[in-house]
């Protein structure tokens, strides 16, 4: 294999290279990482990333549930979230394309966040004042705007926490940016239903109230300014200047094409293994998440005892998994958290299908999120620092794009069937078939072990 390169350098490190600074490194100089600037910005940055995501999937499952949408079409309507998994394919304009005057006001990459943001926030006032149980496909146009503009700013904002810091400081980005992320989609999933829930008129004669959601998706809309003052806050990466291509077909190869080669150049045989192992890590998690929200609701828990639990213990165990999974991985290594992440994802899902045996038992359903979230955060602080380690920075926006389409093409794909499921088989049965969805992630995640270990131990060329 080539020699690892720098993260200045043209090419980052390969995936055998993700372990490499981990025995270097003590256990002080792992925690203090969380404290510099970069990583602070990446944590409120990461809270504007992760808010939508819920709006347009889970918390808007719930609405629906609540308003008499059967679980079929629910199911079915999660496709919007396919926005995320074909992001890949406007990924190099977000790369290359400048939006005057945004870019010469702000820079490339902090460009495309505001623009970005803008879209959410439009995506999500419409979806406030729109009534789903007579307007249902306008709902679903709005959903679609804020998807769209969510996916975009994802992208923009992989690019700049990428080119923000060098490798080594990457899994602890990494975990802010989770912890914000995942602090936000508490925020929409448990805040959301606690506004709602206070939102409500008493005795009103119809259990949904759409004005109590329209409140409650108004101030959703809000909270995306934390993330458009941090863009104007955060300083712009150092502009890498890449040769301008010169006519139509060398900027359709040099824009769209010589990301995805760059990538298969340097990975080799290993490019499939890994592409595998994106595509599947996290379909146990994606594919059970479309069905939470009307499980809860099916189960008979309320508004308030859903943001509750959520808000208190999930909030709690998602901070500790994401920073147990960055200080783990920049400790013991990227991979090790991953085949950890891995196994709890998939085994806390057989929480769910314990609780379904229960029915209305809120203690259980404390227990059941508080593991959940644990084993997400820290499933996904590596998997991030993981995705991140493969990129090369002269292409970081449109690679981790496809790294992180991959991630949920399948999972969404499959989840859009959840509702047709739990009517055919009943929820038990559903969470256990999603739980089984893991074992060959485990296999793949050996896999990609065993190879980085046979790369470290060949000659160097």
């Amino acid at each position: 294999m080539p020699p690892h390169p720098s993260r200045t350098q043209p090419a980052t490190a390969p995936a055998d290279a993700v372990d490499a600074p981990a025995p270097t490194r003590s256990w002080r100089e792992a925690i203090a990482v969380y404290g510099e600037p970069a990583t602070l910005r990446m944590l409120a940055l990461g809270f504007g990333a992760g808010l939508p995501l819920l709006l347009v999937l889970g918390t808007l499952s719930f609405r629906l549930r609540e308003a008499g949408i059967d679980r079929a079409t629910i199911g079915y309507l999660s496709w919007v979230g396919l926005a995320y998994a074909f992001k890949w394919a406007w990924a190099p304009l977000v790369d290359r394309l400048p939006i005057p005057p945004l870019t010469t006001l702000l820079g490339r990459r902090r460009g495309w966040l505001l623009l970005a943001q803008g879209l959410v926030i439009a995506g999500l006032v419409g979806m406030a004042w729109t009534d789903p149980r007579g307007h249902l496909d306008t709902m679903v146009m709005f959903a679609l705007l804020v998807a769209f503009g969510s996916a975009t700013q994802d992208i923009a904002l992989d690019a700049y926490r990428i080119e923000s810091a060098a490798t080594d400081k990457q899994a602890a980005l990494a975990a802010a940016y989770q912890t914000g992320y995942r602090g936000a989609m508490i925020w929409a999933g448990a805040g959301v239903l606690w506004i709602a829930a206070r939102s409500e008129v008493a005795g009103a004669a119809d259990a949904y109230q759409n004005g109590a959601w329209r409140t409650a998706y108004l101030v959703m809309a809000a909270s995306m300014l934390i993330g458009v003052v941090t863009v104007f806050m955060s300083p712009e990466p150092q502009r890498r200047v890449l040769p301008a291509p010169r006519g139509a077909f060398e900027w359709i190869f040099e824009v769209l094409l010589r990301p995805f080669i760059d990538f298969i150049a340097r990975y080799r045989w290993q490019a499939l293994l890994i592409l595998a192992l994106i595509a599947v890590y996290r379909i146990s998690d994606v594919v059970m998440g479309i069905m939470a929200n009307p499980f809860y609701v099916d189960m008979g828990f309320s508004k308030d005892e859903v943001a509750s639990v959520s808000k208190i213990f999930g909030v709690i165990m998602t901070l500790v998994g994401a920073f147990v999974g960055g200080v783990l991985s920049a400790r013991l290594g990227v991979m090790r958290i991953l085949m950890l992440g891995a196994v709890l994802s998939a085994g806390s899902n057989l929480l769910f299908a314990w609780l379904a045996g229960l029915g209305h038992n809120l203690y259980a359903l404390i227990a059941v999120v508080s593991a959940d979230n644990l084993a997400g955060g820290i499933a996904s602080a590596a998997f991030v620092g993981y995705l991140s380690s493969l990129t090369n920075v002269n292409y970081s926006a449109t690679q981790y794009a496809l790294f992180s389409s991959m991630m949920l093409l399948l999972p969404k794909f499959i989840a859009g069937y959840s509702g047709v499921f739990v009517d055919a088989h009943g929820y038990a049965a559903f969470f256990t078939a999603t739980a089984a969805l893991g074992v060959p992630v485990l296999l793949l995640v050996a896999l990609a072990m065993r190879g980085a270990a046979a790369s470290d131990k060949g000659p160097a060329p």
